[in-house]
């Protein structure tokens, strides 16, 4: 009998608090001396159990990394927010909790929403991530995503670059 440990899957309720944790151990980890120290933990704060309570009430479009039982990371996607352009669809997040990332779990998640935008008939696909976000970037590059556009975020009174990758 085979057991399938890891698997991407809709999420539930009860996914809340490992994926408040996830979405805070992954933001410490990629953002940290990046985002400014006061801006990166108000965001940390603001998206706590609680939001997380509200998005998976609203049925925000999510797919859950599942290892285990435990929701390790989540992707959210859905039409791109370019506007008019030949990419439909769009990843907006894609997080794992630090312990299971650089194990090849987050291009599960990654073909996973491409699978859902699809389904959904989005073609093609765009992510951004902040230009200093080295593995973030690489990890796009990895899987065959091309730089197309740049723009900017504000953190407080710093600017950070971004850069959107994307896929036909």
């Amino acid at each position: 009998m085979t057991v399938d440990v890891v698997h991407i899957r809709p999420p539930r309720l009860k996914d809340a608090p490992a994926l408040a944790a996830a979405y805070e151990g992954a933001w410490r980890n990629a953002y940290q001396g990046i985002i400014p120290h006061l801006s990166l933990e108000r965001m940390i704060v603001r998206r706590g159990l609680r939001w997380w309570e509200g998005a998976l009430r609203k049925r925000t479009p999510l797919l859950v990394l599942d290892f285990g039982g435990e929701a390790a990371g989540y992707v959210t996607y859905g039409r791109s927010r370019l506007g008019r352009t030949q990419f439909q669809g769009e990843i907006f997040e894609l997080y794992l909790h630090p312990i299971y990332q650089g194990l090849g779990l987050g291009e599960k998640l990654f073909d996973g929403a491409r699978v859902r935008l699809t389904e959904l008939r989005l073609k093609g696909l765009l992510v951004w991530a902040l230009a200093d976000n080295d593995s973030a970037c690489g990890f796009y590059l990895s899987l065959g995503g091309k730089p197309v556009a740049e723009g900017a975020e504000s953190f407080g009174d710093v600017s950070l670059r971004k850069v959107a990758f994307a896929w036909a």
